[in-house]
């Protein structure tokens, strides 16, 4: 089952999402006629703007969220269209000139997959367009919540837990490219490191989306508790000298024509 988050702290907490979307729609130099794929739209923000710039053209986007995808169907338009679809699903064939994604690949685990798929399902020149969490990104909060996790209290309910995401290095992300024969391929990384400027900014982070994987095995007696240990540890552990609060971002970058 997709992980449920809450639609409206996401529209409200995802912002800085959206403005690395922007600036990666910009680079792809749309004529205006393409057909293209949004892995992972959630609230259909982005979604929306990539339509704008294809007037003669159509956009499909994704996700496996159906809370998402309803609140997402707000944007649909003549050549705009949102459907609730697992990514691991895709099997698409030469159906899209673009597949684009942003803050969204670091869920899915199966790389060497999700790589064969979006291949078969790019037309001919077709392009690819990814940013996703890579390898150091938020050092500070997945060292606490592996620590809030080891203790006693909080052990049982992980004993069968999966680390929910994948956030590979430019190195090894290279390799999967290098799987497939497109034409250009490039992988480089990006610091975009962000510094809460109040506690209640940071807690906002903390709760929507970095803590949802992890709540639903708790017993609801202790997931406040787990919360608030989590919280008290991350303010001591990020606040910085001028009083605001610092976690690494680290992005993966990814451009490919087939």
């Amino acid at each position: 089952m997709p992980h449920q988050f809450d639609v409206k702290k996401y529209e409200r907490f995802s912002t800085h999402h959206k403005g690395w979307a922007k600036r990666l729609s910009v680079e792809l130099s749309l004529k205006g006629n393409e057909r293209i794929l949004d892995l992972g739209c959630g609230d259909g923000a982005l979604t929306a703007q990539l339509a704008a710039l294809v007037p003669k053209g159509t956009v499909v986007g994704i996700d496996a969220s159906r809370r998402m995808i309803e609140t997402a169907r707000a944007h649909q338009s003549s050549n705009l269209s949102f459907v609730v679809r697992d990514i691991n699903d895709l099997d698409d064939t030469e159906a899209y000139e673009v597949i684009f994604s942003t803050a969204t690949l670091h869920w899915v685990h199966d790389h060497h997959a999700l790589i064969e798929k979006v291949y078969r399902a790019l037309a001919p020149e077709g392009a690819l367009r990814f940013n996703f969490g890579g390898d150091g990104n938020c050092i500070h909060f997945h060292k606490i919540v592996r620590e809030a996790m080891a203790r006693p209290e909080y052990a049982p309910y992980f004993a069968a837990f999966s680390w929910p995401w994948f956030m590979p290095s430019v190195e090894s992300y290279l390799g999967f490219m290098s799987e497939h024969p497109f034409q250009e391929a490039r992988v480089w990384g990006e610091n975009a490191e962000r510094y809460f400027a109040t506690e209640e900014l940071l807690t906002n982070w903390v709760d929507q989306p970095s803590l949802v994987p992890f709540m639903g095995g708790i017993d609801p007696a202790d997931r406040q508790q787990f919360r608030e240990y989590v919280l008290r540890r991350m303010i001591e552990d990020t606040r910085q000298p001028d009083g605001r609060y610092f976690e690494t971002i680290r992005r993966i970058n990814v451009f490919a024509r087939k």
